[in-house]
């Protein structure tokens, strides 16, 4: 399975997702490892089985296993940091936020491939999963690495692009059922 296999289970009215999808697979703001890294990365966020298959079946071709894996590693880990600093984010009570998080992160530290790149592929998973903590705090670290605004919004956009395309695959997947 592939982009366009992905692209083929969406519905005329996901036309604007499905043509989103084909121009970010063609995107050249981001070198490959780091748009496929999204890509990977977004999909497993969600979850969706023919969406994470298309996509890790794509990316197969341009990562390699050390990215691949480093790329669910970003997904695994902001799903739990995501909903953890959200939690926090949203608490009235501020006390939260000064006791330590006793939640093991090492993968964040040594992800296994270049930092940024884990970085713009975190950054798109806490965009889906909709932490303004984690948004600011993996902004930050890409911004102050020189990483520019439009490889950020790039990585935004592949995970926005590939939430909405599991959303339409899930649902049409539910009423074929």
């Amino acid at each position: 399975m592939s982009i366009d296999a992905l692209r083929d289970l969406i519905p005329a009215y996901g036309k604007d997702i499905s043509l989103n999808l084909s121009s970010l697979a063609g995107e050249t703001v981001l070198n490959d490892q780091q748009k496929w890294g999204c890509f990977v990365a977004s999909a497993h966020a969600i979850g969706v089985a023919p969406v994470v298959k298309a996509i890790e079946a794509q990316a197969a071709t341009v990562l390699s296993p050390e990215a691949l894996n480093a790329a669910k590693a970003a997904a695994a880990i902001m799903g739990m940091n995501n909903i953890y600093y959200r939690s926090l984010h949203l608490m009235k009570n501020q006390e939260y936020t000064t006791i330590p998080a006793k939640l093991r992160m090492n993968i964040i530290a040594n992800p296994g491939v270049d930092k940024m790149d884990f970085e713009l592929w975190s950054t798109a998973v806490s965009g889906i999963n909709g932490c303004g903590a984690c948004l600011d705090a993996h902004e930050g670290e890409l911004r102050k690495h020189g990483v520019p605004a439009t490889q950020v919004q790039a990585a935004l956009r592949i995970g926005a692009v590939v939430h909405a395309a599991s959303r339409i695959i899930a649902s049409e997947t539910a009423l074929a059922n």
